[in-house]
């Protein structure tokens, strides 16, 4: 799905569920263990990650593509009384700082080449988490979804906290995923 029909699924709101879903359960088990700090959520959508870490006392900026998606989320921050930064960008263009942040969420979102950037945005010691699609067995592999097996190759170097793949936790969604908790070296 392009940037174009992503915005304009939000624009139609015929998807009620974008604005009712909780945060992602692997979000709210590995968050409860760490200090607030700097979070970057990017590929937030309507922004039930950002939001949720806002709420616990996160500085949050959350990064999407879509227009819409970014002004559902500021409407939902304020009227929630939430402060955070929420940006549209296309993360095929977006720049990611070197050691800024003390969190990074991928949820639901692949981009294989946003991996090494995300790996260095975090501060040693800091926590990117990543969940993306993965093939069913009999399926292609396509550039939307990885192999089995093939996330945690991504954060070579990095502690692994938590790599599950499988059905998902999340009752948003259905298709099996890989799930990932990554430390960066002190």
């Amino acid at each position: 799905m392009d940037l174009r029909a992503w915005d304009a699924r939000y624009r139609s709101a015929q998807r009620p569920e974008d604005l009712e879903t909780a945060p992602t359960p692997l979000l709210v088990e590995t968050a409860q263990h760490l200090a607030p700090g700097k979070a970057l959520d990017l590929a937030c959508g309507a922004g039930r990650n950002a939001l949720w870490l806002a709420a616990q006392g996160w500085y949050v900026t959350a990064v999407d593509g879509s227009p819409a998606a970014i002004d559902i989320l500021k409407q939902r921050a304020a009227r929630r009384s939430i402060t955070l930064e929420a940006c549209v960008a296309d993360l095929q263009e977006f720049s990611i700082a070197p050691a800024a942040w003390d969190l990074i969420v991928m949820s639901y979102y692949l981009q294989r080449n946003l991996f090494e950037p995300v790996k260095r945005g975090v501060v040693p010691g800091g926590i990117v988490l990543a969940i993306v699609h993965i093939t069913e067995p009999g399926e292609e592999h396509t550039y939307k979804r990885l192999r089995p097996g093939e996330l945690p190759g991504y954060f070579s170097g990095c502690e692994i906290l938590h790599s599950y793949e499988g059905k998902p936790a999340d009752p948003a969604h259905q298709r099996s995923v890989a799930e990932i908790v990554a430390r960066r070296p002190a």
